[in-house]
């Protein structure tokens, strides 16, 4: 049976997040986590309860590997980058993105070609 330490890395890769992006989520610096991962650090019950609160990871299979990893359908990292992109955005952005994401939607649903190169900006956020 894994330890914990490879359990705590096999639950990172699953939710494909780098060492840095899943530390700042628990509140612990990237080289504290990587010492985790590699079993020089202990991962005391404040870090399994964060990791286990944040990731809805089930503590039981965390601790001992008894269980599923989840407690429920894991967060998807893309959605929460994209919302947390989405909201430091100002409101006009925020109107862009959409219109951009709609027409992306359009054209997967069509199934057109997209062209090799990225479009132009809308002209509102053109440099002068």
């Amino acid at each position: 049976m894994a330890a914990l330490h490879e359990r705590l890395k096999a639950l990172r890769t699953a939710l494909q997040l780098s060492q840095r992006e899943f530390a700042k989520r628990v509140y612990i610096s990237q080289s504290f986590y990587a010492e985790m991962e590699l079993g020089n650090r202990n991962i005391n019950e404040r870090i399994i309860h964060l990791i286990a609160s944040h990731y809805n990871v089930n503590k039981d299979w965390l601790k001992s590997g008894a269980g599923a990893m989840f407690s429920a359908a894991p967060p998807d990292a893309k959605l929460e980058q994209l919302v947390e992109i989405f909201n430091k955005l100002d409101d006009m952005l925020q109107d862009y993105l959409l219109l951009q994401s709609k027409e992306l939607l359009r054209i997967q649903k069509e199934k057109i070609d997209i062209p090799p190169t990225v479009p132009p900006a809308h002209s509102c956020y053109r440099r002068k």
